[in-house]
């Protein structure tokens, strides 16, 4: 059964995957002057959706009451797998920009879809370069516009949450965002790291918390270790 689960997701599901990434990404590119707009967004919404459809992955979605899609949020959330990014973009109710590792931009189409559509690339080995790309990402967070960050930096190999970085409790502080505490569970069961199949039977859960305000905290560790804790609150609920 699972040689069969293996051999769909190479020879349909992944095919289907890279021609859905193309279209929207050639999509988002041709609507570069309404980056913001609904019809690109829908679309990126779909493309997030298809890939977890063709990769036979269920998921499960709570708490999407909890936020207003017209507020501006820093979604905080672990990082289990490659699949995470497919759950947050096709399943939060909140248009968004991402901040993310600059070996995207890399990517052919993709990178230049990422880039006009207003998402933010961070060279994690430059501390210099990392905080300019924090000023740019508050740009952004205007008119209902969202962000998402994995405070890991990287995905874990292990399944166990790593330790968080500031930059997103820095960029909630600056601004005085709500911060969402956002749980992903399955997602390293389904694909953990380096692997390129989905695991037959996989089911993946993402669990919205409710917002925190971070005016109540003025130390920034206290506010990261806070939000952690709810985090971690959601992966078990």
């Amino acid at each position: 059964m699972k040689f069969l689960y293996i051999v769909y997701q190479f020879l349909i599901g992944w095919p289907l995957v890279i021609v859905a990434t193309l279209f929207t990404a050639i999509f988002t590119i041709i609507c570069f002057p309404w980056k913001n707009g609904k019809a690109p967004r829908t679309i990126q919404v779909l493309w997030s959706r298809s890939v977890l459809w063709f990769l036979l992955v269920p998921i499960k979605v709570t708490g999407k009451e909890n936020v207003n899609p017209k507020q501006s949020y820093v979604f905080v959330a672990n990082h289990q797998s490659f699949l995470d990014v497919f759950a947050m973009y096709g399943w939060l109710p909140n248009n968004f920009k991402w901040l993310m590792k600059k070996e995207i931009r890399k990517v052919p189409f993709v990178g230049t879809a990422c880039d006009v559509a207003g998402h933010i690339f961070v060279d994690r080995s430059n501390p210099r370069a990392a905080l300019q790309s924090v000023e740019l990402i508050k740009k952004e967070l205007v008119d209902g516009i969202s962000t998402v960050i994995f405070p890991e930096g990287t995905r874990t190999k292990t399944g166990e949450m790593g330790r968080f970085k500031q930059g997103a409790f820095k960029i909630a502080m600056d601004m005085q965002l709500p911060v969402v505490p956002v749980s992903l569970t399955g997602c390293f069961e389904a694909m953990p790291s380096k692997q390129l199949y989905a695991n037959p039977g996989s089911q993946v859960s993402l669990h919205i918390g409710q917002p925190i305000d971070i005016s109540q905290f003025t130390d920034i560790n206290e506010a990261m270790t806070y939000v952690r804790e709810k985090v971690e609150e959601g992966l078990k609920a």
